[in-house]
């Protein structure tokens, strides 16, 4: 009986879905998610949160000095780079969502959120979206949900939204996010969730997203997320230590290091490329507790270390490299 149900309600679905004329490809992201400006920096978000696997490669698009899109409930995938585009030819977010919807014949079963690099903002609920679904459009934002366990989701990601102007934006999202889950979240649960962050002035396309992160399944997919972003944060730590040290700047170099090191205290990598900084800036004899306690966690490390100065990573006389390799 239960699978006579399932085929028939996807049937009846899909029939709908034909009378509104548009494919039943589109993929399905019953879903609450949230796009967002920081005021300060510029950066633009989307963050987001479903019960259906993969979320993020369908919901949410960016592009840096342009805006952000959040496309859900039966998607229209064309939304993300139509929208995209017509904001980067110079219409509003607010006019390009209306737009957008006016040429959709299956308006009624979408929710769309656009925002763009001036903070206009527009969001929009299909009347056919399954209950609770609504959205709220706030200054430099706009949340909505489709298929909550209630109508107490929407309003609690405003007011987290609003409460963390502290944070910074990928993590006052992330936020947001869990105060729509402790709220009631998607009736059906959780699988997936991902958050992108773009910037305020255009670059390269290989630039282009400052922070881009997906849990693609996952029996708590946000805690999940929260963790991979305290991660990123570590590594950008990392990378601008690395930057310093190209430009001869050791004590800021060891400021980044240290600081990433104590966001991530079981990350091996970047104690090693710590302590090959340190060995390559006259440091060897505070590089050599660092790398005794790396190769006794793992020795592959030590064979990895053999290997460095032929590419020119390790640039220490043959008997400091010895002692290097005798920890």
């Amino acid at each position: 009986m239960k699978k006579i149900f399932f085929i028939s309600f996807f049937a009846l679905l899909a029939a709908s879905v034909q009378a509104q004329n548009y494919k039943t490809e589109n993929p399905f992201a019953h879903t609450f998610s949230i796009v967002a400006r920081d005021v300060v920096t510029g950066e633009m978000a989307v963050g987001v949160q479903s019960h259906w696997f993969s979320v993020g490669t369908s919901v949410c698009w960016g592009k840096s000095g342009v805006g952000v899109v959040a496309t859900q409930s039966f998607i229209n995938p064309a939304f993300g780079p139509d929208g995209l585009s017509l904001m980067e030819s110079g219409i509003s977010a607010e006019k390009a969502l209306i737009q957008l919807i006016d040429s959709d014949a299956g308006k009624d079963f979408r929710q769309l959120a656009l925002l763009d690099v001036n903070g206009s903002v527009n969001a929009f609920t299909g009347k056919n979206c399954v209950q609770s679904a609504y959205q709220i459009v706030g200054d430099n934002f706009s949340v909505q949900a489709n298929m909550m366990l209630n109508d107490q989701v929407v309003p609690a990601m405003a007011k987290a939204f609003e409460e963390n102007k502290h944070l910074p934006l990928a993590e006052r999202v992330v936020e947001t996010l869990l105060a729509a889950q402790k709220a009631g979240g998607d009736i059906r649960g959780k699988q997936s969730a991902a958050i992108i962050v773009v910037g305020s002035e255009k670059v390269p396309l290989w630039q282009d997203k400052k922070v881009d992160l997906r849990v693609d399944d996952s029996s708590d997919p946000l805690p999940e997320l929260k963790r991979l972003l305290s991660v990123h944060r570590a590594y950008e730590h990392m990378n601008r230590g690395d930057l310093a040290v190209e430009r001869n700047n050791m004590p800021l170099a060891l400021q980044e290091y240290a600081a990433a090191e104590a966001m991530q205290k079981e990350n091996l990598e970047m104690k090693y490329w710590t302590a090959v900084t340190m060995a390559n800036n006259n440091m060897l004899e505070e590089a050599l507790p660092i790398f005794k306690f790396v190769f006794q966690k793992d020795s592959n490390w030590l064979e990895m270390t053999k290997r460095l100065p032929s590419s020119g990573l390790l640039t220490i006389s043959k008997n400091d490299l010895q002692r290097i390799l005798n920890q």
